[in-house]
């Protein structure tokens, strides 16, 4: 088990990004902390953690509130005695379809200000602890994406968010380094699987992603899950600072 013995915070959990790598970490051997504003979503999550014979608990936590985080993360190491991983897949609040020309301020800052935020948050709470123990792993995930998808979709300031992101990431990693803590994202070029059932164009948006990729399919949740266990574990010592690029070929860097 790569993950055996680790503390994991997963915040949006109960998500199907967030459920997919709690699933796998907890396969892995981690105790995972499920964090998120709705109960009944973490508990399932939870209880499908714990049937495959895992360990999993849930907390009601929102990733905007300052508070909230720094609470939740001092009583994970009060009861476990560490976090050594904290990784954040809450919606990042974007809102999409509307062409930038036609677009409020507000709409348009709308992820930025939440990914950031959140980001921050939850990466300061757990940096705090992983300092003192001297390792750790923090980890976002979504990353820059396909630029050609800007010229098909409206996606508002989702992008400008990622980006945010990703430069927080590489002064994360900068700044923690010295305490043997790794910042890393998982970056897709787009999950169909993520795409609600009854969403317009679906099958149209799914072939799109598909066809960008070089591979002819694109990363499932299970490739997610697989994925983010290497990163989080001590097989990955080596990578840090940097964005895992599991596009299929999407985006070649």
């Amino acid at each position: 088990m790569l993950l055996k013995g680790k503390n994991a915070i997963i915040y949006g959990g109960g998500g199907s990004v967030g459920g997919a790598v709690a699933r796998a970490f907890g396969r892995e051997g981690a105790r995972v902390f499920l964090a998120g504003r709705t109960r009944a979503t973490l508990e399932k999550v939870a209880d499908q953690i714990r049937g495959a014979g895992g360990a999993a608990e849930t907390a009601e936590v929102d990733a905007l509130n300052e508070r909230s985080v720094d609470e939740h993360a001092a009583a994970v190491v009060a009861e476990a005695g560490s976090i050594d991983v904290s990784f954040n897949v809450i919606s990042d609040s974007d809102v999409q379809g509307t062409p930038m020309i036609d677009m409020s301020l507000e709409d348009y800052l709308s992820p930025v200000v939440t990914a950031v935020s959140s980001k921050f948050l939850t990466a300061r709470a757990a940096a705090r602890h992983m300092a003192g123990q001297r390792s750790g792993v923090i980890m976002a995930f979504g990353g820059p994406g396909d630029r050609g998808s800007m010229r098909h979709y409206n996606l508002g300031g989702l992008l400008v968010a990622f980006d945010a992101v990703e430069s927080m990431r590489r002064q994360l990693a900068s700044e923690l380094a010295p305490y043997g803590i790794r910042v890393v994202t998982l970056q897709t070029g787009g999950l169909p699987e993520t795409i609600p059932a009854g969403a317009d164009q679906r099958k149209a948006i799914e072939d799109d992603l598909v066809g960008r990729t070089l591979t002819g399919r694109a990363a499932s949740l299970e490739d997610v899950g697989n994925v983010a266990v290497f990163a989080a574990s001590d097989w990955a010592r080596t990578v840090t600072g940097s964005a895992i690029n599991m596009t299929c070929g999407a985006v070649l860097d």
